[in-house]
């Protein structure tokens, strides 16, 4: 995998996290700010509602003013938005933040607003209440305590019970502080509410347990912000595989194509990172598809247009065969014949050697072979093929010392005698092979002073069964495959055949150049 698409898919990763993150802390500071407005309306209702229920609370409940800052208005001295006095006007508890605690109001049935400021309303709540439970309960004798307890639990939505058993007291610290103050608000560890130890005025204890003060992590916010997460997830997945898969769909679009017989058809990656590697590869194949069906189309054209006149040749001599007067006619037509199925012979060893080579090769190991070696037996073999002519070897001192190269013997055999053979063919005497190794590279120049190639037809001779108008002419022998195999040797060597003009001879220069040195074994 590329680092540069590695990294930007982290990046992407890494974003998207961080907006699921800031859009989760949102959600629940949002979700959470109308929830603990809406717990502390709900939690200090039954206390307002026990307060307003009085007929004269501003003197019943005058000690709550030093605390908590007790007061009675009427509605149009309050400096409030009309959605606020509405709430009020439908008797509903309103709570609303301040810079010094959450201010509580409710409206009593002579349109009074009463309105108490806590601190923190869990414990201040708490206190008030138990403050208010012990005001009641001292008026009681004890005999009739228990129920008045039941009926202030039901009013102010606690539970008030007596302490009668030691084991039930808290600790020390707790005891001491109610010794104090005759409350005391504390909160076990272990427990998920909060309790007020009220000690009455003949020293009796009696335990007020609160309902369990607001939780922001409540499961119906985990499972919102579970499933807002993974939304986006979902959403953000969705988004990056609708991409994939529309570029999958181009791919398979292609293919389909390709199998209905357009070879032209190639894939467009577009901007997208994910499948361009795929596409090139896919192109690639493509590619090298619709140059095999072409290179097989144009195949079967040459090969039935070149078969015709050895096949024309042999089936003329066979007839001739029959009408032979004498034993040396016969053998001139038995000779003739056996020259065309030799020809024919030729011509299906280059055809099959040119289609291994198109269709991927036959598979090879590279060895360290002396390239100089090789160039001087294709010499001599050439030579003795072509007496009239002058073929040398050029190779440079200097350069043989870096005539081992990575090569494939058998193949390169066969492009340096291609090359040199069809250099005899064309030459007026004299074929030279120049052979020049450095550290990095193999280069063989074969040259002729021959009539050469004209220069808009230098590509042009390396296409399988291609013949020049000029002097390389069918008379001249060959299928117009050699140079093809060429080639094809050179690019499965990784390197290249290219041909130009002989500066010294005058005629063509055929050139080889390829690496030499491969790191690992190759395949052809």
């Amino acid at each position: 995998m590329p680092l540069k698409f590695f990294l930007k898919l982290y990046a992407r990763l890494i974003g998207l996290t961080f907006l699921i993150l800031l859009l989760c802390a949102a959600l629940f500071l949002g979700v959470n700010s109308v929830r603990e407005q809406f717990w502390q309306e709900r939690f200090s209702e039954p206390l307002l509602r026990w307060i307003a229920a009085s007929p004269h609370p501003g003197q019943q409940y005058h000690w709550l003013a030093p605390f908590y800052d007790f007061r009675i208005t009427r509605p149009g001295d309050l400096p409030y938005s009309d959605v606020i006095i509405e709430r009020l006007s439908y008797g509903q508890v309103v709570a609303l933040d301040s810079s010094i605690g959450q201010q509580l109001m409710v409206q009593d049935d002579q349109g009074r607003i009463l309105a108490l400021r806590f601190r923190d309303i869990y414990s201040d709540v708490a206190e008030t209440t138990a403050l208010i439970a012990r005001l009641h309960l001292d008026d009681m004798p004890a005999e009739g305590r228990e129920e008045v307890m039941m009926q202030l639990s039901d009013a102010l939505a606690v539970e008030l019970a007596p302490i009668r058993d030691q084991s039930e007291l808290p600790d020390s610290e707790v005891l001491e502080r109610v010794s104090e103050r005759g409350i005391s608000f504390y909160h076990p560890p272990a427990q998920d509410r909060a309790h007020v130890l009220i000690r009455l005025g003949d020293g009796s204890l009696v335990d007020l347990t609160l309902s369990p003060p607001f939780n922001p992590w409540a499961w119906p916010v985990i499972l919102l912000l579970m499933a807002v997460a993974g939304s986006v997830l979902a959403l953000a997945l969705y988004l990056a595989l609708r991409d994939v898969d529309s570029n999958l769909r181009a791919v398979e679009s292609v293919a389909i194509r390709i199998a209905r017989g357009e070879m032209g058809a190639r894939v467009d990656a577009g901007d997208s990172r994910l499948v361009s590697r795929l596409a090139a590869a896919f192109n690639s194949m493509a590619e090298h598809i619709q140059r095999l069906v072409g290179v097989q189309r144009e195949m079967i054209h040459a090969v039935s247009h070149e078969l015709r006149t050895p096949v024309a040749r042999i089936r003329f001599g066979v007839q001739m065969i029959e009408s032979a007067s004498s034993p040396e006619a016969l053998q001139k037509q038995l000779d003739g014949i056996d020259g065309d199925i030799q020809e024919l012979d030729e011509l299906i060893d280059e055809i099959l050697t040119y289609a291994r080579l198109e269709q991927g090769g036959p598979v090879f190991a590279l060895q360290e072979i002396s390239v100089s070696d090789i160039v001087r037996q294709v010499v001599d073999e050439q030579q003795m093929t072509h007496p009239d002519h002058s073929i040398e070897a050029d190779i440079d001192e200097e350069s043989e010392r870096w005539s081992l190269s990575d090569v494939e013997p058998r193949y390169l055999h066969r492009a340096v005698q291609n090359l040199v053979g069809n250099a005899a063919r064309y030459a007026e005497k004299k074929v030279r092979v120049h052979c020049q190794f450095d550290e990095d590279n193999c280069r063989i120049d074969v040259e002729d002073d021959g009539p050469g190639i004209p220069e808009e037809d230098w590509e042009k001779v390396f296409t399988a069964f291609a013949r020049l108008d000029d002097s390389r002419t069918r008379t001249s022998g060959g299928y117009g495959l050699g140079l093809s195999i060429v080639r094809r040797i050179l690019y499965w060597h990784g390197g290249q055949a290219f041909v130009s003009r002989s500066d010294e001879l005058g005629g063509a220069r055929f050139s080889l150049v390829w690496p030499r040195k491969k790191p690992t074994e190759h395949s052809l």
